[in-house]
């Protein structure tokens, strides 16, 4: 089933970071407009998190850790971008 496309053709999703990455980004929340069809890996090149993957980064869409990145974003979709746990 096809999701129902907005009449204006924009999305508003919300982006978290954690960790070093809210530092990078020097901030935790961004919330942010979008054009209805934008995946999640467009959203990682957007805000240059490409060379964070191999450094094991996750994305988390609406709680749900996502390893197809080629998903599309819904409207009040929330995205996370997750450090790679450490310790021991």
């Amino acid at each position: 089933m096809e999701p129902i496309r907005p009449s204006q053709g924009a999305i508003k999703v919300k982006i978290l970071f954690f960790g070093p990455l809210a530092e990078l980004m020097n901030q935790k929340v961004i919330e942010l407009s979008l054009v209805y069809g934008t995946t999640i890996n467009q959203l990682v090149e957007r805000f240059e998190m490409t060379q964070f993957l191999s450094q094991g980064i996750l994305i988390a869409l609406n709680g749900e850790v996502v390893t197809d990145l080629d998903e599309f974003l819904q409207d009040a979709s929330e995205i996370a971008f997750l450090p790679p746990v450490s310790g021991g």
